[in-house]
């Protein structure tokens, strides 16, 4: 276990004082994906690590941002417990404050919660250099900003989170994947239907003409279920749930563009069949290959939704649909808050952020 708390402070502080943007990196698995290319002088947190607090009766951990995933998950395998947001470990090398960065999740997204969903509190260093605690380790409502959520998906904007206290589960007694063969617009409905039923379903993809649906809970549920959904039921090496979350799919193969599109799970949207993937019952769609931004933004709106380009193509422009003037304002808004002087991660989520 190591703390440099005290010195991720200090070069902030130092950062803030000669004008210098610090690029916030963990593992660094996520410098191609998500957001524009990175500037700045990078801020490795990958020391600042280590488990500080975890109580598997109170089903709470406390970990620092530069832990990696995969220790976290081995420490929980001891207690039958789990990260039920399944973020993807990326040979091992992805941290805790990196994937709360980046708001990432896996397969069971619909069904059990985001990382935004399971966090309790945080430690964060702002552009000030000050050293701020947000929330604690229970689930509370908040009245305002929720300062600990507000980091899902900032991309290291708003300041360096340092500590995250989360929320943990138990481990599902048993899993079972069935699988059938048809169309895309046939695994929407047949998605949607299922996901509908008081069923213990936890993962739903689609792709290359087939439909997978991972039922996962207790052992008599899950048998149950699979009984009643008929379709083949696959061996348990041969399940696609670890390589769709860690992108090792032989539809991510590459480093061509990659488009990801948020909807509703309901909808119909007109891509190929051969250069889409649909997981999270529907609510996700991954678009490979070369597309014009404009059009595809227009067709993920149309349906509930947008679209971005998570990896690939040119990472200098806008990757993500344009906000709406007052969703920008207040983008600024807490921009000036947390980092007055723009050194975190300038350009990051947005250029002119």
């Amino acid at each position: 276990m190591s703390d440099q708390g005290d010195s991720i402070a200090a070069v902030v502080a130092a950062a803030r004082e000669c004008g210098e943007p610090l690029y916030i990196q963990g593992g660094n698995t996520k410098r191609q994906l998500i957001g524009r290319d990175p500037v700045g002088k990078p801020l490795a947190l990958s020391g600042h690590r280590g488990i500080v607090d975890y109580q598997p009766a109170e089903l709470v951990m406390v970990a620092r941002a530069g832990t990696p995933l995969a220790e976290i998950r081995d420490v929980l395998d001891q207690h039958h417990q789990h990260m039920s947001f399944e973020p993807p470990l990326f040979d091992g090398r992805a941290t805790l404050g990196g994937t709360l960065a980046c708001n990432l999740s896996g397969p069971a997204r619909p069904w059990c919660g985001s990382i935004r969903d399971m966090v309790l509190g945080i430690k964060l260093v702002n552009g000030k250099a000050e050293s701020l605690s947000f929330g604690g380790q229970v689930m509370k409502n908040v009245a305002g900003y929720d300062v600990s959520r507000l980091q899902a998906g900032a991309l290291g904007t708003l300041g360096v989170i340092t500590e995250v206290s989360f929320k943990v589960l138990p481990r599902p007694e048993q899993q079972i994947t069935v699988a059938y063969e048809m169309t895309a617009s046939e695994a929407v409905d047949t998605m949607n239907q299922r996901g509908g039923e008081p069923r213990p379903l936890t993962g739903a993809l689609w792709v290359d003409g087939m439909l997978y649906l991972r039922i996962a809970g207790t052992s008599g549920a899950v048998h149950k279920t699979a009984s009643n959904w008929g379709g083949e039921t696959l061996p348990a090496g041969e399940e696609p749930w670890e390589d769709l979350r860690e992108m090792r799919l032989p539809f991510f193969d590459g480093s061509g563009e990659l488009w990801r599109l948020s909807l509703d799970s309901t909808a119909k949207v007109d891509t190929p069949s051969d250069r889409t993937l649909i997981d999270w019952g529907g609510a996700q769609r991954w678009v490979r290959g070369e597309a014009d931004q404009q059009a595809l933004s227009a067709m993920a709106s149309s349906a509930g939704g947008q679209a971005s380009l998570f990896r690939g193509g040119d990472r200098q422009g806008e990757l993500r649909q344009t906000l709406e003037p007052a969703e920008q304002h207040l983008q600024q808004r807490l921009k000036q808050a947390f980092d007055p002087d723009r050194i975190f991660n300038p350009g990051r989520l947005y250029s002119w952020l």
